[in-house]
């Protein structure tokens, strides 16, 4: 594995010594800001040009197409402001995980991005190593608020604090999913299963899945979830919704390896072991549900529109929430990202939280969550006519991910520079005991023993 690069002139002093929540996300405790250290309000002829990078632009079809629609209805409503869009520097297959070292290498370079889109799992790193600019600081906590309060419907209260840390507002949390159950109800309905009753616990599910192989020849159930390539808020989510967590709620010990998590390991592993869950990487997983050769998927709606796409006229595509471990609730945690500020000139600051403003606000979630099959972080969009209302009530496929949102806990985030080391790491182990067979003990047991070193002032 690849260390993060760091750089003594990038890195903030102050990042190791917070005092921080169980969640990762520190203190709550709010600070206010001089108004004479905001930056400037643009004049109305101010002429400026901004780069905005996002992992969207580097995946084909409805996401780049989506997010170019709405740079192009910005520049409309911004002649004055010129947004350059980019992907991440890379090549990956999936290029959200190409984000921090190309951010990385732009500010080793003197040359970052105006605006970044970074992931929920990457924020201590983005804060403490990469110096977002902290938006309270650039424009006010109460610009910041009123902006999560909206000209109508204000952000559900559980995403408001996804991008804080120590009290102040770095990242305003913009695209994500929970973990939602697709099934393939016409692969349901000729296994002799029930698509009004889909599988409520993953006892229920492996049986179901079964079921669908053993009528229909095809597999029955992916979770992306579990390689290195689809990082870990999904795997997460199964950890927590099992009793567990992947590191301690003081952030100092890693806690990936206790039986909750392995527990989850080896129910996977059982799936792929008895034939009914495909050995797939996360693309093939999600494009061969999508053809409908997998009975369900768990999986974020960020690939929705795929599935919409390719279920067309051929099968009947339904969602469900995530299923449980019997008797214990489940805790959905959150994928996708934040929007950060990295400009150092004041002009481009401002530039770049008029475009955070945009894409966050009700008009540009109409379009996100309608084309891509995002949640809508501004929920009441779904209630309102002139909103989502419309388009919800034809795409059902929406409600899990809101009926999920009241009960979601944050993605945690490892802590320190080498916190990718440790994400890493662990998803290694999770792939090796599920599609290569290892031992899920051991296994995770290894992988932490030589992560344990790389948390800051953590223990064993």
């Amino acid at each position: 594995m690849t260390r993060p690069r760091t750089r003594a002139g990038i890195a903030l002093a102050l990042g190791l010594a917070l005092a921080t929540s169980g969640c990762g996300l520190g203190s709550t405790e709010a600070r206010q800001t001089p108004a004479a250290a905001r930056v400037p309000e643009l004049g109305p002829d101010q002429k400026v040009s901004i780069v905005f990078e996002s992992y969207n632009f580097g995946q084909a079809g409805a996401w780049t197409d989506t997010f170019n629609e709405l740079i192009g209805k910005f520049r409309q409503a911004h002649p004055n402001i010129t947004v350059t869009a980019q992907k991440p520097q890379g090549n990956s297959a999936n290029p959200a995980t190409d984000t921090i070292p190309s951010v990385q290498s732009q500010l080793a370079a003197g040359n970052p991005p105006d605006v970044a889109q970074l992931g929920f799992s990457d924020l201590d790193f983005t804060v403490h190593q990469l110096g977002a600019k902290p938006l309270d600081d650039l424009v006010g906590r109460d610009a910041v608020q009123a902006n999560f309060a909206g000209a109508k419907h204000p952000y559900a209260a559980s995403a408001r604090t996804l991008g804080d840390w120590d009290g102040r507002t770095y990242g305003v949390p913009f695209v994500f999913s929970t973990p939602v159950l697709y099934f393939n109800a016409s692969l349901f309905q000729q296994s002799g299963l029930d698509p009004a009753n889909p599988p409520k616990t993953w006892a229920e599910v492996g049986a179901a899945a079964a079921k669908i192989k053993a009528a229909t020849g095809k597999d029955g159930a992916y979770l992306d979830c579990l390689t290195k390539e689809a990082k870990d808020w999904c795997f997460q989510s199964l950890v927590r919704s099992n009793g567990g967590r992947v590191l301690s709620a003081d952030r100092k010990s890693l806690t990936f390896a206790d039986e909750p998590a392995v527990e989850v390991v080896r129910l996977a592993q059982d799936l792929v072991k008895s034939g009914v869950s495909p050995k797939l990487a996360q693309k093939q997983g999600y494009e061969a549900f999508a053809r409908g050769d997998i009975g369900m998927i768990l999986e974020t709606s960020a690939v929705q529109a795929t599935f919409v796409k390719g279920a067309q006229g051929k099968w009947d595509l339904r969602s469900t929430t995530m299923p449980s471990f019997a008797g214990k609730p489940v805790v959905p945690t959150n994928s996708g990202a934040s929007l950060f500020v990295f400009a150092g000139d004041p002009a481009k600051q401002r530039a770049a939280w008029e475009l955070i403003r945009f894409l966050t606000s009700e008009t540009a979630y109409v379009t996100i969550s309608s084309k891509i099959g995002y949640l809508p972080l501004r929920t009441g969009l779904v209630d309102d006519p002139d909103g989502l209302k419309e388009w919800a009530a034809k795409n059902p496929l929406v409600r899990p991910n809101l009926d999920q949102l009241a009960h979601m806990e944050p993605w945690v985030s490892f802590p320190g520079a080498n916190y990718l080391q440790i994400r890493d790491g662990m998803m290694d182990a999770v792939e090796n005991a599920v599609y290569q067979g290892a031992d899920p003990q051991a296994t995770l047991s290894a992988a932490r023993d030589r992560a344990a070193s790389l948390v800051p002032g953590g223990v064993r």
